[in-house]
């Protein structure tokens, strides 16, 4: 157990712990964490070793409320997370070159800005066990039911939400094909909510900052939603929709992902385990000290005992799988990634494309000005971040990239 963490912050209002030290976070998210823990339904604050700072809410960081709900405290990209699966092959059985498999992958996930042109017909998928995978690819019917009870103004989304369902994004998220220590080929990915799930949550974020009990905020992006209200009732509704909206999004790729693994070898019989599908970014109903509170996780996953986490680094430096120690202290908790230790912008003016392709050397995945600001030198050190964290997770496998696929 780390005899390092938990370390409380300074000029917290509510009672603030972190898995970092203040000397190596920079301080405008110092700042934001002590606003947050200076609102007045603030409970109690956890910080993660990735933490770095974000829109409103820093990222890393898990918020415990009473009775209400910053829609800053989840993020716009409602339900972000990572499924991972592991299968029968092991790295002999790899072709030399992974271009090709990288190109199906590629055609069979639509990245960036990109969507199906079709909505993906589900029946045709053979869903990865485990997380909910066989039932994200049924249900379908009952699932987009209720998509006339999100917020009118997203109404005219969804024939684009249907289409986008199965596809990547741009930006941090990723697939991946890895290996372990053993040498057994990993598929996983990261991926969000995609359009749907930022409007949804930008219109309740200019819905919260409106009302008139967060007009005296020092950050009005720490807006929130009051339990009893109709403004949280709604929220809450669309946001549990674009939760599972994002989780079936990822169970379907990982669908499309399998078929491409399966077509790239033929006739030879592969077989994957059970996914691991988690979320990062969401909210929660958890008690906590006896009550019940509105937990909001932003960059971290659920580490309860026994939970199966995936925590990603950046594109080529691999990921880890790990296992949940179900520490009360985190609120059961842990981080969601290395964490960015620089911005887009800077690492774009800092960093080169020969830069990009040294620090991915050996991973098949593009080396190109467009991905520049995903180049790992901007990402803190995921050893580390792992190593933080020993008292809230328990390592099961690390991974190494060996090919990754970026919008």
């Amino acid at each position: 157990m780390s005899s390092t963490y938990p370390v409380a912050l300074s000029g917290a209002r509510a009672r603030t712990l972190m898995w970092a030290h203040e000397h190596d976070v920079e301080p405008a998210a110092l700042n934001q964490l002590r606003n947050i823990s200076a609102l007045p339904w603030v409970e109690g604050v956890r910080v993660m070793p990735d933490v770095h700072l974000g829109k409103g809410a820093t990222v890393g960081s898990v918020i415990a409320m009473r009775d209400a709900v910053s829609p800053n405290a989840v993020g716009v990209d409602i339900g972000c997370g990572m499924i991972g699966v592991r299968t029968s092959l092991t790295a002999s059985d790899l072709p030399d070159d992974l271009s090709r498999l990288r190109s199906r992958l590629e055609a069979a996930i639509p990245v960036g800005f990109h969507a199906h042109d079709e909505p993906v017909d589900l029946r045709r998928l053979r869903p990865v066990e485990g997380s909910g995978g066989r039932e994200r690819l049924r249900g379908e019917k009952a699932f987009w039911d209720r998509f006339e009870t999100l917020h009118p103004q997203v109404r005219q989304l969804e024939t684009r939400a249907r289409k986008q369902l199965g596809s990547l994004g741009g930006g941090n998220h990723f697939v991946e094909v890895c290996l372990d220590s053993s040498d057994q080929v990993w598929l996983q990915l990261h991926s969000g909510s995609r359009n749907i799930g930022k409007e949804l949550a930008e219109h309740h974020v200019r819905i919260a900052k409106d009302l008139e009990h967060n007009k005296g905020l020092v950050d009005r992006d720490l807006a929130v939603f009051l339990a009893g209200t109709p403004q949280m009732d709604a929220y809450l509704n669309d946001l549990w929709w674009a939760q599972e909206y994002a989780a079936r999004s990822r169970a379907v790729m990982m669908a499309l992902a399998v078929q491409a693994v399966r077509d790239e070898f033929g006739d030879r019989e592969i077989t994957f385990d059970e996914g691991v599908n988690v979320h990062h970014n969401y909210v929660a109903r958890e008690q906590v000290d006896g009550a019940e509170l509105i937990v909001t996780r932003k960059g971290a996953i659920r580490a309860g005992k026994g939970d199966l986490g995936l925590v990603p680094g950046s594109m080529g430096t691999g990921s880890y799988v790990v296992r949940g120690l179900g520490n009360p202290e985190s609120y059961w908790s842990a981080s969601h990634g290395a964490g960015r230790r620089m911005s887009r912008s800077r690492a774009r003016k800092e960093f080169t494309v020969e830069d990009l392709a040294a620090q991915t050397q050996g991973v098949e995945c593009r080396k190109d000005q467009g991905v520049l600001d995903e180049i790992p030198g901007a990402y803190k050190d995921l050893d580390a971040v792992i190593a933080a964290q020993s008292d809230l997770v328990e390592v099961v496998a690390r991974l190494r990239t060996v090919l990754c696929v970026k919008g």
